[in-house]
């Protein structure tokens, strides 16, 4: 059953790149869209291969000539995926796999409502903080400004949860791993597929884990306010 798009969002330091990579090495037949963005690569990235890096000016007529499913400006830079990855994918009997942030997806579930959404959130904000934190030493940029930017962010994006169809609490790197296999799998209804698994991650559910991950969230914004 080719022609799935999977849409996958995350708090930046959530460990979703991780997650995706892994599920690639897994499960065959997804084609990952390779976003564009302005940018500067980071570290040992490649052109073409993380990322599509790209001029303010080039994206900006791409917005302009409508090649993009989605585009958004997150940080003071563009993100986006064009519209051809999804052509690409379709035409190769594959399924298509977007790595996307939350304001990007929701602009491909309004104007695709049939994607499946999945959205992978940390623990807690204390995990989150040290990820991020460490993320940030290897990027060699330590400003506590961006790392509290990126935070709030992230509560935000908390918030939008509920639009997502599932939702996996990646505290243990290889339970998030099946989890997004057993979602991935039960949607193309492949016999091999764990459907208990995954509808135990449905944001509909409120897994426990589900329910404890954004409690701790709620509970420090409420002491961070007093």
């Amino acid at each position: 059953m080719a022609g799935i798009l999977f849409i996958i969002s995350a708090p930046s330091g959530s460990g979703k790149s991780t997650l995706v990579s892994r599920l690639r090495s897994l499960v065959e037949g997804l084609e990952f869209s390779v976003s564009y963005t302005t940018r500067q690569p980071r570290g040992s990235e490649i052109d073409g291969r993380e990322y599509h890096f790209t001029t303010r000016e080039s994206f900006e007529g791409m917005i302009a000539a409508d090649e993009f499913l989605e585009h958004a400006e997150v940080f003071g830079n563009y993100y986006g995926t064009a519209l051809s990855a999804l052509r690409h994918a379709k035409a190769a009997g594959k399924d298509l796999l977007l790595d996307i942030d939350v304001q990007g997806a929701v602009q491909v579930m309004r104007k695709l409502p049939e994607a499946v959404s999945i959205f992978i959130l940390p623990p807690s904000p204390e995990t989150l903080e040290r990820r991020l934190r460490h993320r940030s030493v290897a990027e060699h940029v330590t400003s506590e400004e961006v790392i509290a930017r990126r935070l709030q962010e992230a509560r935000k994006e908390l918030d939008r949860i509920g639009e997502y169809r599932y939702a996996i609490v990646n505290d243990q790197l290889d339970e998030a791993v099946d989890e997004l296999r057993a979602i991935v799998l039960t949607e193309r209804q492949d016999g091999e597929a764990d459907h208990k698994l995954a509808r135990s991650c449905l944001t509909t559910s409120r897994s426990r884990r589900l329910v404890e991950a954004l409690g701790s969230f709620e509970r420090h914004v409420v002491a961070q306010k007093m």
